[in-house]
Order: C-alpha cells, then sequence, then structure tokens
C-alpha cells in the first residue's frame, strides 16, 4: 500500500487481506460477507481510493455489477493490469485469465486508449459439469 501512496488501516488491510485470499474477483455485497466487521460505506470508500491509487481496478462483470481485484502490476501511476476476464452465465462468478491472449486492437486515428476491459461471457468448468449432470 505504501508503494501506491496509501497509509495502511486496519479496515484498508481487512479490504486487500479479502481481495488476496479471495478466488476470484469480489463484488462488493461479496466483500460485505466477507467483511462483517466494516460497514458498507467503509468497504466503498477503502475500494474508491485502492482505485484512484489503482491498487486494485474494477471489472464490469457482465451482469452490471462491478467486482474488484487487486492489481497484479503494482504501478501506482496507472493501472496496466489488463487481462481477460471470464463470467459464468450460470454461477454468476467473474474469472480472471491471466494467461490468454489479448489481441491487438487497432484503434483509428485521432482515438486513445486508457484502459480496456476484456470479458468474455459463457458457461464455466464446474457449471458445465453441473449441467451435463
Amino acid at each position: 500500500m505504501q508503494e501506491h501512496g496509501i497509509r495502511p488501516t486496519a479496515n484498508r488491510m481487512l479490504v486487500i487481506q479479502a481481495l488476496e485470499d479471495a478466488p476470484h474477483p469480489l463484488s462488493l455485497a461479496e466483500l460485505e460477507d466477507r467483511l462483517v466487521t466494516l460497514d458498507k460505506s467503509s468497504i466503498f470508500r477503502t475500494l474508491t481510493l485502492f482505485r484512484e491509487k489503482h491498487l486494485v481496478h474494477a471489472i464490469e462483470n457482465g451482469n452490471n455489477t462491478l467486482v474488484y481485484e487487486l492489481c497484479l502490476s503494482h504501478n501506482h501511476d496507472s493501472d496496466d493490469d489488463t487481462h481477460v476476464h471470464f463470467f459464468c452465465e450460470h454461477c454468476q462468478t467473474t474469472f480472471c485469465l491471466t494467461d490468454t491472449t489479448i489481441p491487438p486492437v487497432g484503434l483509428p486515428e485521432g482515438f486513445q486508449m486508457h484502459t480496456s476491459n476484456y470479458l468474455i461471457k459463457g458457461l464455466c468448468p464446474d457449471c458445465q459439469q453441473k449441467i451435463r449432470r
């Protein structure tokens, strides 16, 4: 957190720990469920600060919900942690596919990209097995 110019407080440490321990990006509601000692506004303020300082990034998961995950790049000036995400339409879980190659996108002249969101929707392996049974 100090690399990103964030003073470590007990609440901030709890949010970071919850995001680190999660197997997938978490929504605000999921963080609330995991952090019963913190209220929704404290979690939201912490996430807002973390986003401003590029410690976490938010992904619109394809279900009109933002989910949050720690940035892998740890760049305090920008969010250069672009990778593919997969949203399972059955279990509503968002997965990081960090090893999936992102194809280059050629923008028309005059356009300048600041960020992107690569989201694929479908069924995760667990849900495919459940549906087959």
